[in-house]
């Protein structure tokens, strides 16, 4: 390891100077890391370099406190020498502190012991220092290659060479710092400890962030209760796409499709929109109310338009409800009101139901349309034909027969049902023969009902990922907020101030404070920084030698 000169700066610190020096008096490498810069050991500047430095410091010290020294003090700039001096003094201390045994052994020109973990490496004393046998005394390399020093993985010492040597070379990866460093020292169970030092360091970490997962949640009240299709739904958007008018010279524009789905059936509904205003929604929402009835959830993500559809919804019932209507159905109708449901912003995977429908409704339109620009009336036919695909999906087979190849499919709760079905008696067991038209039409719609829930809703018991529960994130947690539209360097960082658990105890929702403003987030987009405060207490390395 070859360090550069460097000029002792003027306004060295006299009290921590002098405090190391008690404690390297004191032979405990372990104490003077605890007083040499411990906050800094990630940071741009290794601490290694700090403790050496002051290890150069307190052998000058000693050096010019002696008398016979006096007349010829050592001042100016760090040499080559002394820095070299310092570290071997740091490699001997550290190795009394890990090795005792095995270095009285030595000193007494014996073996190690068989019990010694270090045995295979058959270790020898040169300058006083533990360093490697081996079988390379003959290969044309350097010295310290040949022989390189010991050092526990355990000790203090050798985290700080890992760090100084993943810093040194640019923040390499475990391989060739491993290779690096072997060119001067060996440390036990190498690997381990680099792969730590690697997963801690934070200029690494922002780099490659990883956003935090826990247990997949129960599926909510409103995916597993029965009810009539479309009465709970979720919406979003997807685009935009270029149409055109049939008149001649028409400039293209552009359009969007909100894609209705029931969040128990999975139908869905397909709506071409003008633009993504709160208007062009109520839009699309009017014409979905009316061919599919009026709903009583509607779930969507934080988009503005929705925002806005929700305060414009609500005004209208306020306005209808200050009027003195005269008949009872617009006074009912006016006591209706629709629930929105917001997913926290920027989270997809809350919305996991109407994100996949967006993503078949994309694909078919690609498959189907390819680069060529549709007509407006061509895209709304193409916009229902994509409809009665979605909703021919198939759910669950209908029958264990292996002959039967009908399934249950979100068509089968859309047709021979009005928009405001009454409650009928339990047909089921009732002989088909005593039955009226009517009744064996509800017969059959009770039987739909009781595949989906004793079939389809089964079904939904598996969690296809997420399927460990992980420790849940604290308040103070320092994170990097991901930024789907920029690179992750440029992530800001951020402090969680709330807490939001589920049902089950563990959490996926947070409150985050930036620089901006504070934001409720999924834990999915975030990312916890690897600093000291956010770590929970290391295990050790594995004692297996490398």
């Amino acid at each position: 390891m070859k360090l550069e000169n460097e000029h002792w700066p003027n306004d060295q610190r006299v009290q921590e100077n002098e405090i190391q020096a008690e404690i390297l008096e004191e032979k405990s490498v372990t104490a003077a890391l605890s007083a040499v810069a411990p906050n800094k050991l990630f940071g741009w500047k290794s601490s290694l370099m700090e403790l050496v430095r002051a290890t150069v410091y307190v052998d000058r010290f000693r050096s010019n406190a002696r008398p016979e020294n006096r007349n010829k003090r050592r001042v100016g700039a760090v040499t080559s020498a002394e820095i070299d001096d310092a570290l071997k003094n740091l490699v001997r201390i550290s190795q009394k502190e890990s090795f005792p045994q095995e270095i009285a052994d030595l000193t007494r020109k014996r073996e190690v012991r068989e019990s010694s973990k270090i045995t295979r490496l058959y270790p020898e004393l040169l300058d006083c220092i533990m360093c490697v046998g081996g079988r390379l005394r003959h290969a044309e390399i350097s010295s310290s290659c040949k022989h390189p020093y010991i050092i526990d993985h355990r000790h203090p010492l050798a985290k700080l060479i890992v760090v100084y040597y993943h810093q040194k070379h640019l923040h390499a990866g475990q391989q060739l710092v491993i290779s690096a460093m072997r060119e001067r020292f060996w440390i036990t169970s190498v690997r381990n400890l680099v792969r730590s030092v690697l997963h801690e360091c934070v200029p690494c970490f922002r780099v490659r962030p990883q956003v935090q997962q826990q247990l997949m949640a129960d599926l909510p009240p409103e995916r597993v209760t029965p009810c009539l299709p479309f009465q709970r739904v979720g919406v979003d958007y997807c685009g935009p796409f270029m149409i055109r008018y049939p008149q001649r010279r028409a400039q293209p524009i552009k359009c969007f499709v909100a894609i209705y789905i029931c969040l128990v059936t999975k139908a869905v509904h397909l709506e071409l929109a003008a633009d993504l205003s709160t208007q062009g929604f109520l839009t699309t929402f009017k014409r979905f109310v009316a061919r599919r009835g009026k709903p009583q959830i509607v779930m969507c993500d934080n988009a503005k338009n929705f925002v806005g559809a929700r305060r414009e919804i609500a005004e209208l019932h306020n306005l209808v409800r200050s009027k003195d209507f005269q008949t009872s159905v617009v006074r009912s109708s006016a006591e209706e009101r629709i629930e929105f449901k917001f997913i926290p912003a920027r989270s997809p995977n809350f919305g996991g139901l109407w994100e996949s429908a967006v993503k078949f409704f994309k694909t078919l339109l690609k498959r189907s349309v390819g680069v060529r620009m549709l007509l407006y009336d061509e895209m709304r036919t193409m916009i229902v034909q994509i409809e009665a695909v979605l909703n021919s999906r198939p759910l669950t087979p209908l029958s264990n027969d292996p002959d039967d190849f009908e399934a249950l499919t979100p068509r089968h709760f859309l047709i021979q049902r009005p928009l405001t079905a009454l409650p009928e008696p339990d047909l089921d067991g009732v002989p088909e023969n005593r039955l009226s038209t009517w009744q064996r039409i509800e017969q059959l719609m009770q039987r739909i009902w009781q595949k989906w829930s004793t079939q389809y809703l089964s079904d939904l018991h598996n969690r296809t990922k997420w399927t460990k529960r992980k420790d849940n994130i604290a308040v103070g947690t320092m994170v990097v907020l991901k930024q789907d539209n920029l690179p992750p360097l440029k992530w800001p960082l951020a402090r969680v101030t709330e807490i939001h658990p589920g049902a089950d105890g563990n959490i996926r929702v947070v409150t985050v404070r930036t620089k901006d403003g504070s934001y409720r987030r999924a834990i999915s987009k975030i990312c916890i920084l690897p600093i000291r405060e956010n770590l929970s207490p290391a295990t050790p390395a594995s004692a297996e030698e490398d």
